[in-house]
C-alpha cells in the first residue's frame, strides 16, 4: 500500500481502490498476506514484532544446513584461520605477553561478540546474503553489501596465494632430510665446492623461501615474470576452492567436517610433542610472563581490538551469508558466544604450540651461539690474545652450558672493557632469543619450519603442520566465497550457482598471476595493509549504525525476542547503541593516524646482502595501494547518492522468487469474495469487531507508547491495534 494512501493515514475514503494482485506484487511490500493485520480470515496471524520483513515463504527454496554442527563448523572454519597461527601469538610477545590478554578479552566483549551476535541475527532474519540484508535494513546504505563483496574478493585473490605456498610446501616434505634442513652446495670452476653464499649469510629456511620457493626480486618494480611453481600451486589452491563450494553449502558443509576439525588435530598433537621438547616450557614462559606497563600503551589496545575484529570474519559478508542458511528460530545468541569463545580458545592454543616450538629452536640456536663464542676464546687463548686466568676455574670447555659461558663472557667483557668489541664475541642470552618477534610468513616458513627441522621424524611434522595451514585457509576461503555468491545468487536467482562459482575461481586465478610473479610477494603484503583493514571497519560500523541508530536499538531487541523466544541481555542493547560505535570510531580514527604517521613501503628481499631491507613504495604502486581502499569504499557513497535522488530503485523493494511463489500462492487461494473484500477493500465495513487473535502491544523505538491503527479496519470506529506502517523508515526491516 502507498505510503501517502487514504487508507494508511487513517483517513474517510470514498475513492474505489484499483489496485490489483499484480499491482501489489509489484509494489513488492515484504508483507505476507497471511500473517499480515491486514488479513481479517480466521487463518490471520499477527504481525507483531516481524520488523525484519521477509515472509515464511522466503524459507521454502532456499538451501538449509544438514545439521547445527555443520553450521557451526562452518562458522568455526571460517573465524578461525592462518591468522589465529601466526598473527595472534606474534602480537602477543609485541604488546606484553599474558598482559595483552587483558585488552584483548576486554574488546572481545564489548566489539566482537555484540557485533558478531548482529551479523548472525540479521542473517538468519532477512535470510539474505550481504547485499540483500542492507537493502532491507536500510536502502540507502544498501552500499555496505557491495563493499563487503569487493573486500571479499580482494582478500580472497591473495589468500589463496597463501593457500598455494602451503600446497607447495607440502608436497616439499615428503622427503628426506627436508630440502630446507641445509644449504645448498654450489660446484665453481667444475671442480670446487662452497656453500651458497646467499644461504650462509641467511639461514636454509630463510633461503629455501625467498629463493627456491619465490625467487624474490630485490624490488617490487622488477617483476621478473611468472614464478612457475608458484603459478601452479595457486592454480591447485583455486581448484580445490571450487570444489569445496561448487554445490554451496551442500558440498562446502561436508568439506567443513574435516577442514574444520583437523586443525586442533594437529595443534593438540604439535603441543603434546612441543611440551616433551628440551625448551619448551623457557617459550612459553616467556609467552605468559605478563608486562603490566605494556596494558597503558594505547598502541596494544587497537592491535588488539583490530585483532578481534578481523579473527571472527567481521564485515567480510561471509558470516551473514552462513547464518542465512539458518531457521529463523535457531538460537544464534548461543551461536555467537560460542564461536567467539572457541576462537579465542584456538588462539591461546596456537600461541602455545607456537611459543613451546619456539621455545625449542631458541635453545638450539642458544646452544649454536655458546658453541661457535667458545671457539672463538680457545682461538684466543692459544693466540695469546686472552689470558688463561681469565676464565674460571669449573668452566669445561668440552660441557660448556649456557650460563657458564655466560658467567666467562661478563668476566672478559669487564677485565677487556677497552677492546672488547674486537674479539666478537656474542652474549647468547636465550631471552634475547625469544625476543626476536616473527609474524605471518616468516613466522609460518622460516621460523616455525626451521624448528621443525631439529625433531625426530621432521618430514611427518612438517607435512602435518602444511596440511594444517591448507585446511585452515581453505575454511577461511570456503566463507569468503560464500560471501561473494551468496548476495550475487540473491540478486540473480537464475544464475546456477555451479556456473558462477567456476566463473568466480577462473577470474580469480587470472587476476591471482599478480601475485605469484617473483614480486608477488611485495603485493600480498600490500593487499593485506590496504585492502580490507579501514575498509572493513567502515563497513561494520555502518552495520552498527543502520541497526542500532535508524531501525532503532529497541525494535531490533523486539524482533531478536520473536525470532529467538527470549529477550537477549540488556547488555547488549547499550552496546549495540553506545559503546561498540564509539570503540569503531576511535579506531577508524587510530587507523587513519597510524596510516598518515606510518611511512608507505615494503620489507624487500636484498640477495646481495641476504636480509631485508625496508623500501618505500614507488609512486604507482602507493596510487594502487590507496586505489585498494578507494575501491572498496567507493560503492558506500555512490548507492547512497544514488538511492537518495532515485537514481537506482530501492534495492529493499526487491522480493525474491521465493517470496513471490508464496505469495502468490496465498493470493490464488482466495475465493473472489474474499479477494475483493479483503485484497480490493471493496466490502461494506463491518460493524462487529474482527476475528483477530490476541496480540501483545509492540513497542517502537520510544518504547512508550503502543503504536495504533486509527483506520479501524473491519470496525466503524477507531481501535488500538498492533498493525505498524511498513513503509515507515523505522520498520524497513
Amino acid at each position: 500500500m502507498l505510503k501517502n494512501s487514504k487508507v494508511t493515514l487513517g483517513l474517510p475514503h470514498s475513492d474505489p481502490v484499483t489496485e490489483s494482485v499484480a499491482d501489489l506484487l509489484t509494489l513488492a511490500e515484504p508483507l505476507d498476506y497471511k500473517s499480515s493485520r491486514m488479513s481479517m480470515g480466521p487463518g490471520a496471524q499477527t504481525a507483531m514484532g516481524k520488523g525484519l520483513l521477509p515472509s515464511p515463504g522466503d524459507e521454502e527454496g532456499r538451501p538449509a544446513w544438514n545439521s547445527k554442527l555443520q553450521y557451526i563448523l562452518a562458522q568455526v572454519g571460517f573465524s578461525v584461520g592462518l591468522g589465529n597461527v601466526w598473527r595472534f601469538p606474534y602480537l602477543c610477545q609485541k604488546n606484553g605477553g599474558g598482559a595483552y590478554l587483558v585488552p584483548y578479552f576486554i574488546l572481545l566483549i564489548l566489539i566482537g561478540i555484540p557485533l558478531f551476535f548482529l551479523e548472525l541475527a540479521v542473517g538468519q532474519r532477512i535470510r539474505r546474503g550481504s547485499i540483500g540484508v542492507w537493502n532491507y535494513v536500510y536502502p540507502q546504505l544498501g552500499g555496505i553489501g557491495v563493499s563487503s563483496l569487493m573486500v571479499c574478493g580482494f582478500v580472497g585473490l591473495y589468500y589463496n596465494v597463501i593457500i598455494g605456498w602451503s600446497i607447495f610446501y607440502f608436497f616439499q616434505s615428503f622427503q628426506y632430510p627436508l630440502p630446507w634442513a641445509e644449504c645448498p652446495i654450489r660446484v665453481v670452476n667444475g671442480s670446487q665446492a662452497i656453500i651458497e653464499p646467499e644461504c650462509e649469510k641467511s639461514s636454509a629456511t630463510t633461503y629455501f623461501w625467498y629463493r627456491q620457493t619465490l625467487n624474490i626480486t630485490s624490488t617490487i618494480e622488477d617483476s621478473g615474470g611468472l614464478n612457475w611453481k608458484m603459478t601452479l600451486s595457486l592454480f591447485a589452491a583455486w581448484l580445490i576452492v571450487c570444489l569445496a563450494v561448487i554445490k554451496g553449502i551442500q558440498s562446502s558443509g561436508k568439506v567443513m567436517y574435516f577442514s574444520s576439525l583437523f586443525p586442533y588435530v594437529v595443534l593438540i598433537c604439535f603441543l603434546v610433542r612441543g611440551l616433551m621438547l628440551k625448551g619448551s616450557v623457557d617459550g612459553i614462559a616467556h609467552m605468559f610472563t605478563p608486562k603490566l606497563e605494556k596494558m597503558l600503551e594505547p598502541q596494544v589496545w587497537r592491535e588488539a581490538a583490530t585483532q578481534v575484529f578481523f579473527a571472527l570474519g567481521l564485515g567480510f559478508g561471509g558470516v551473514i551469508a552462513f547464518s542465512s542458511y539458518n531457521k529463523r528460530d535457531n538460537n544464534c545468541h548461543f551461536d555467537a558466544a560460542l564461536v567467539s569463545i572457541i576462537n579465542f580458545i584456538t588462539s591461546i592454543l596456537a600461541t602455545l604450540v607456537v611459543f613451546a616450538v619456539l621455545g625449542f629452536k631458541a635453545n638450539i640456536m642458544n646452544e649454536k651461539c655458546v658453541v661457535e663464542n667458545a671457539e672463538k676464546i680457545l682461538g684466543y687463548l692459544k693466540s695469546g690474545v686472552l689470558s688463561l686466568e681469565l676464565i674460571p676455574p669449573h668452566v669445561n670447555f668440552s660441557h660448556l652450558s649456557a650460563l657458564d659461558y655466560q658467567e666467562m663472557y661478563g668476566v672478559i667483557k669487564t677485565v677487556r672493557e677497552d677492546s672488547f668489541d674486537q674479539l666478537g664475541l656474542d652474549p647468547c642470552i636465550l631471552e634475547d632469543e625469544l625476543n626476536k618477534a616473527v609474524q605471518g610468513t616468516g613466522l609460518a616458513f622460516i621460523a616455525f619450519t626451521e624448528a621443525m627441522t631439529h625433531f625426530p621424524a621432521s618430514p611427518f611434522w612438517s607435512v602435518m603442520f602444511f596440511f594444517m595451514l591448507i585446511n585452515l585457509g581453505l575454511g577461511s576461503m570456503i566463507g569468503t566465497m560464500t560471501g561473494i555468491t551468496t548476495p550475487v545468487l540473491d540478486a540473480f536467482p537464475k544464475i546456477r550457482k555451479e556456473f558462477l562459482c567456476v566463473g568466480c575461481c577462473i577470474v580469480a586465478f587470472f587476476c591471482g598471476l599478480l601475485f605469484v610473479q617473483r614480486s608477488g610477494n611485495y603485493f600480498v603484503t600490500m593487499f593485506d595493509d590496504y585492502s580490507a583493514g579501514l575498509p572493513l571497519t567502515v563497513v561494520v560500523i555502518l552495520e552498527n549504525i543502520s541497526v542500532a541508530w535508524i531501525y532503532g536499538t529497541k525494535r531490533f531487541m523486539q524482533d531478536l525476542e520473536d525470532m529467538l523466544g527470549f529477550r537477549p541481555y540488556s547488555f547488549y542493547f547499550y552496546m549495540w547503541k553506545y559503546v561498540s560505535p564509539a570503540c569503531l570510531t576511535v579506531l577508524i580514527i587510530a587507523t587513519v593516524i597510524e596510516m598518515a604517521v606510518s611511512p608507505a613501503g615494503y620489507n624487500a628481499w636484498v640477495e646481495e646482502l641476504a636480509s631485508e631491507k625496508f623500501l618505500s613504495y614507488p609512486p604507482w604502486a602507493l596510487g594502487v595501494a590507496y586505489s585498494l581502499i578507494i575501491a572498496a569504499m567507493l560503492p558506500l557513497p555512490c548507492v547512497f547518492i544514488a538511492r537518495h535522488f532515485n537514481l537506482l530503485s530501492d534495492g529493499s523493494n526487491k522480493l525474491s522468487v521465493s517470496y513471490r511463489k508464496g505469495m502468490t500462492k496465498d493470493l490464488s487461494g482466495l475465493e473472489e469474495e474474499n479477494e475483493s473484500r479483503f485484497i480490493l477493500s471493496k466490502g461494506t465495513p463491518s460493524p462487529s469487531p474482527s476475528p483477530m487473535p490476541s496480540h501483545r502491544p509492540y513497542l517502537g523505538p520510544g518504547g512508550a507508547q503502543e503504536m495504533t491503527n486509527t483506520a479501524g479496519y473491519g470496525t466503524g470506529t477507531p481501535t488500538k491495534t498492533g498493525y505498524q506502517n511498513i513503509n515507515s523508515p523505522e520498520s524497513e526491516l
